[in-house]
């Protein structure tokens, strides 16, 4: 992983918005660390306006992991690497550990689309299918063995896509790269374990 000096001259002359986006184009760490630096934590960070991390904890090629000592809690969270063009919400997906609740490898993600009232909400990580709870614009897991499961195949598997149907009937889907999501979730995991 870089030095906090040499992400900062990295990142020299280049603004929050172009960092921002092609943290968003998906980029893999080494590219990242090499043209965005210090921005690209910036751009992580305005992923959702409902994360604050405290902690950089690395950026695994397409999935970046933080620690918020404050809440505690830390997670791996990744934008998707297509989502469709018409959006009502930033998309992303995240795994979270949160140590005072005694939550572990909790999944989230926040879809590109607010779903239909009683929308079927289907993840689907290689040959295995999930149907997540939610509504809205989120969507979680039903319960602690179904999380488990989910990361058990997000570990193993290259890609992971969300369907469901938006408000006006219309189906849309939201795909993720998993390359470093395993990683991420470690980084996670033992950063967490910190503040246990």
């Amino acid at each position: 992983m870089a030095t906090y000096t040499q992400i900062k001259r990295a990142a020299h002359g280049r603004s929050i918005t172009t960092c921002a986006n092609d943290v968003m184009r998906g980029m893999d760490s080494t590219a990242m660390i090499g043209r965005l630096g210090i921005g690209m934590l910036a751009g992580l960070l305005l992923i959702p306006a409902t994360v604050s991390a405290k902690d950089n904890l690395g950026v695994y090629s397409s999935w970046a992991a933080f620690r918020d000592a404050g809440t505690p809690r830390c997670y791996a969270i990744a934008k998707p690497s297509s989502a469709t063009t018409r959006r009502d919400f930033a998309p992303y997906a995240t795994v979270a550990t949160w140590p005072k609740r005694s939550v572990r490898n909790q999944l989230h993600i926040r879809l590109s689309r607010k779903t239909a009232k009683n929308a079927t909400i289907r993840l689907t990580i290689g040959g295995k299918s999930f149907t997540l709870t939610g509504g809205g614009g989120d969507a979680w897991a039903a319960n602690a063995s179904m999380d488990a499961a989910i990361v058990a195949a997000m570990r193993s598997e290259t890609r992971m896509s969300v369907r469901a149907r938006d408000a006006s009937g219309r189906a849309f889907t939201d795909r993720y790269q998993l390359a470093g999501a395993a990683t991420a979730m470690d980084a996670a995991i033992v950063s967490c374990a910190e503040l246990g």
